[in-house]
Order: C-alpha cells, then structure tokens, then sequence
C-alpha cells in the first residue's frame, strides 16, 4: 500500500522501505500495546486486534477516529494479526513502531551521518554498561563512545519533545551516560524524530521533570545530542536533517 506525504527536500535521504498493507480507523487504544482498529474490506467494515510497538503515550496520533496504517503480520500464531505501522498527524503519517529504530539508528552508523560515529573499529549493540544495557557500544581507536537511541513522535508547533510519558527508564540510560562522561568515555544520544514539522528538539519537562533534570546534567557532563528529522512518505522512511537544541522552552 503506497501513502503520501510532503515532498522531500533535495538533501533528503532514504532510510528503510516498510510495507503497509491496509489503512484503518482506530476504534480504541486497549492498553499499551493493543489497539482495536476498523478495516474496511469490499462493502463491509470489521475490527481487527492490532500490537502496538511503542510504549509511547501518543496522544496526539493514536485517538479514536484517527487513520493508521498497517501491516500484516507474518506470524499467524499471534494473538494479534497485525503491526501498528503509522498514524496520521495533519497531512504527515508519523512512523510509531520502535521496532525500527535499531534499522535506523544502525543506518545512521552505518552512513557517517554523525562525524563521531564515522570510521569506527567496531559496532557493538546492546552493550551493558552501569546497571542498564545501552544501544551501542562503538570502539574508535583508544575511544569507546556509548550511545543510547530515542525515538520522539511528539511536537507542539514546531518543538519536538521527548518523552511524551514519565519514563524512569530512560532517566537511568542518561545517569548511565553521565557515568561513561566521568570515567572518560565518549557518551552520546540519538533521538529520532519522526515529526517532519519539527524544528527544534527539547526534554519534555511538564511530563517528565526528572528525566529533564537529567538531559540538563548529561549536556553539562560534555554528553553529545544529536537529535535528527525523519519523515514517512511513501512507505519510506525518510532522513532530512540535525536538529537544533530549543531548551528550556517546556521547563
């Protein structure tokens, strides 16, 4: 199934091909990974149990009456027959499966889009480190750089914001950060922001003041922040730019 968004801009980069194979209504969000959606199929509409992949409030995308789109799921043992894929904001589908962040982020690696990611000696997923397991490990010479990947489909205007729910799990990824920084590693995170609106990126103080709290320590300790743009056109996800920091606008 092929959707449309804005055009891409010429400096635009194509990430990864999803497919989606119908588009529906949400009926309702059951819980945090379940929603019940409307698909029609020739003259007749019926409701189908669809799995969430994102731990994500998503208020503004995953309402009753919204379109979403979905894929099929290839396991017919699941309890669910279908994946949430994206949902509709405005005119844009925001892509709202973390399934894919490891897909894009890798991509992200893979492409020295971000000069301290380029020419490493290894790529290490899911490390451990402290008391949590971080998305990346990438050894560089002597250097070791620990990296921990968001996803943030949230914006208010044109400000992205993460998380757009309270999150102690990552408030303790960015204290892990913290921690590398003192014991002289390079830190980072990667926030993927798929609100192709979007012109800034801050942490999202009025839900979650203690993870902002944090993000204003993890910038202090010297831990980096590269917050970049993707949108979802045509069942394609789409990289366009590095966002700038707009702190202390929530908080």
């Amino acid at each position: 199934m092929t959707q449309k968004t804005s055009s891409s801009s010429a400096l635009s980069k194509k990430v990864l091909s999803i497919q989606t194979d119908v588009e529906g209504i949400l009926v309702e969000r059951s819980n945090r990974f379940l929603a019940i959606v409307e698909i029609e199929d020739g003259d007749t509409k019926r409701q189908e149990k669809v799995h969430v992949h994102d731990p994500g409030r998503l208020l503004d995308i995953l309402y009753p009456g919204n379109r979403v789109l979905l894929r099929k799921a290839s396991n017919p043992k699941r309890k669910t027959g279908w994946d949430m894929i994206a949902g509709k904001s405005g005119d844009n589908w925001i892509l709202i499966n973390s399934a894919f962040h490891r897909q894009i982020s890798g991509w992200i690696i893979e492409n020295y889009i971000i000069n301290l990611f380029s020419n490493v000696d290894a790529v290490l997923p899911e490390q451990k480190y402290g008391e949590s397991r971080l998305d990346y490990l990438l050894v560089k010479g002597n250097k070791d750089i620990w990296i921990e990947v968001k996803g943030c489909t949230l914006a208010e205007g044109r400000i992205s914001s993460f998380p757009d729910a309270p999150t102690t799990r990552g408030k303790r990824h960015l204290d892990e950060l913290i921690k590398a920084r003192s014991e002289g590693h390079e830190a980072a995170i990667l926030i993927l922001i798929f609100r192709p609106e979007a012109e800034c990126f801050t942490a999202n103080g009025i839900i979650d003041p203690d993870f902002a709290q944090t993000f204003e320590k993890a910038l202090e300790a010297g831990v980096k922040v590269f917050p970049l743009k993707f949108s979802f056109e045509d069942n394609t996800v789409i990289y366009h730019s590095q966002l700038p920091l707009c702190k202390n606008i929530l908080y």
